[in-house]
Order: structure tokens, then sequence, then C-alpha cells
């Protein structure tokens, strides 16, 4: 399965190389971003400043690009600081790719009228990228229907639930004929340094992945993980499978007895294991994993605070809120509305 997954990406990225190849090499690639409210700060810089230094370091525009709200004003990142836009998004005008940013909670903003924009705009581009949750309204507009796709893995169960039609994959960016989705920052950095390398070389893109010090370690069917381990060698490999197994059930927690004998180790070796790496037990740390989990969704959603306890896998709300509280000091209900009184 794994091959045919494999062959499917090597298809699609032929699909994906034609079309930059096609674009007039003595011109610059134009390239329209939409940005949403909510985009993170990390994401707007991953797009845009990898396509700054590829023009820098090749002495000439290869890409031209321009950061557009659908108002003219300057949208407010997930940090709250307003984001540098320049214009107001215009559905009708032509470019080589169209760029839409968006963070948590894109499925919701702007009604019907985006994804019209959205439809609209991507019929006059030859690529369009969704950026992280940017895949968002290209679903809503039918872009993606019958099409690979990913976004941010916060969002990925919520996702393939509004998107029967969408092969939702876990990978950190996936390619299918002219839609390419992002999962986050990284590798949206990662996307654009593919693209400087389609259009100026691979010197070029090394370059300017150089300029930030930055690592290309992975390939865009890798998995996304919500625990960032860097590159693998660091740390030992059985610890990236109890971490790995302990974020698949967060919904269903299985006993650290079950995860050691998964990574062919006793339960007092996996004791040993996260004390020497983590410094801390695997049944602390598994229920970090779960309370982090629980508390995205007390703050960034509206979800009733039962579905969020049996979401990560508690049995009650009172059993619940009594780890939440010792683990914030605070209850899931007084946090949410302390959070939206301000």
């Amino acid at each position: 399965m794994a091959r045919v997954i494999l062959m499917n990406y090597e298809i699609c990225l032929m699909d994906y190389e034609a079309i930059l190849a096609s674009i007039e090499r003595r011109r610059p690639v134009s390239v329209r971003f939409l940005v949403l409210p909510g985009t993170s700060l990390m994401n707007f810089a991953s797009a845009i400043d990898p396509l700054r230094a590829g023009n820098r370091i090749a002495g000439r525009t290869l890409f031209d690009w321009r950061a557009l709200s659908l108002d003219a004003t300057q949208p407010r990142s997930s940090a709250g600081l307003p984001l540098p836009t320049t214009g107001r998004f215009d559905a009708t005008e032509r470019c080589d790719i169209l760029g839409i940013m968006a963070g948590f909670g894109a499925g919701g903003q702007q009604g019907r009228a985006l994804p019209r924009a959205v439809w609209r705009a991507a019929r006059g581009a030859a690529l369009t990228l969704g950026i992280e949750s940017g895949g968002w309204p290209m679903a809503q507009a039918g872009l993606l229907d019958g099409r690979r796709a990913t976004t941010h893995w916060e969002d990925l169960e919520d996702f393939a639930a509004a998107f029967p039609q969408v092969d939702v994959r876990p990978e950190r960016f996936v390619v299918d004929g002219h839609c390419v989705t992002t999962s986050g920052a990284s590798p949206t950095f990662d996307l654009m340094i593919d693209l400087l390398r389609l259009r100026a070389g691979r010197g070029i893109a090394l370059s300017a992945a150089g300029i930030f010090n930055y690592d290309i370690a992975h390939r865009p069917e890798d998995h996304q993980s919500p625990v960032a381990f860097g590159p693998s060698a660091r740390f030992d490999p059985r610890l990236i499978r109890a971490v790995d197994a302990m974020q698949a059930s967060l919904d269903a927690p299985i006993t650290t007895a079950s995860i050691a004998r998964n990574c062919g180790l006793s339960a007092r070796g996996l004791e040993v294991l996260f004390r020497r790496e983590l410094g801390q037990s695997p049944a602390r740390y598994y229920m970090s994993l779960r309370l982090i989990a629980a508390r995205k969704l007390v703050l960034d959603t509206g979800l009733p605070i039962l579905d969020i306890a049996i979401r990560t896998g508690f049995g009650s709300n009172a059993a619940f809120s009594r780890a939440y509280r010792q683990h914030y000091s605070t209850s899931p209900t007084v946090e949410r509305r302390a959070v939206r009184a301000r």
C-alpha cells in the first residue's frame, strides 16, 4: 500500500512540474496570496520569504508576489497583529499561482462569498495553493472534489467529516494536479523551496533555504506529527514510536504496557526511556498530550465540554475537569469564559 501511495504521489508531482514548466521562463511567475483573518505569522512568512530570498539570490524577479485581503484592510493574524497586505483581492485577475492563506476556523469564514471568490479566482490560475487551513475554502468551492488534500493535523478529522468527497491525507503537503494543500508553516516553506527548485534549479533553492538556516529534512508525503522531534537521529526511535502511538489514541487511551510491547520494551524499559529522554513518566506525558489537545478545543471551538472530554479520552465531565484543573490550575469552563470575555 505504501508503494502505491508513493507512485500516485510521483504521478501527481509530474503534473505539478509540468504546470510550472509551462509558464513562460522569460517572465516572472505571478503569485497572488489571498490572506484571511487568523492566518499565522509563521505561515505568512513561510509562503513569502522563500520567494523573496530566491529573487535576491537569482538577481532577478523569479516570482512576482502580492499579498491581498478580501476588503483591502490588513487582516489580523492569529497572534492579533495586522498582516501587511497591500490591496483588495480581485477574483477576476489572472495569475500563475493562487495561494489561499488561512488559520484555525477557516471553515466558518465569510459565508458563501469566499468559496465563490476562490472558485472564480482558481479558474484563472495554473496552480492553486491551500496554505494550512486554506484547503477549507478550496474544498467549499468544490476544487478538491475527488482529489487528495491535507490540512493542519488539528483539523484533519473535522475536515474529512465536512468533505467526504475529498481524499484527506495526514501528510505535510499534498500535490494533486493543479491543487496543492499544505498542513502548516514548515511544510509551506518546503513547498516554496520546491517551487524555487522547479523554476530556477536546485542550487538557488538550496541557497534560499540556507539563508534561513533551514534544513530540508522532510518529504511531502511524510506524515504530520503534533510533536516535533526534529531530525530523528536525536531521539531513540522507540520513543518516537511510543509518542506516535499516544497521539493516535488520544480519544481511546491505551495502556502504557501495550505501548511498551509495541515498541519492543518492557513497561519498566519504557519508563526508563521516557525519564531519560523527556524527564517524566510515559503516563504523565500521555496525559499531558491529551490535555493539550483538549485545551485547544476548549479555547478554539464552541464544542460542549462533554464532547471535548470524549474526544480526548475522558469518561465523564467530572474526570476531565479534575484532570484539567490539576494541569492548568483552572477548570475548562472557567478558562473558556475568561478568554471569551477579553
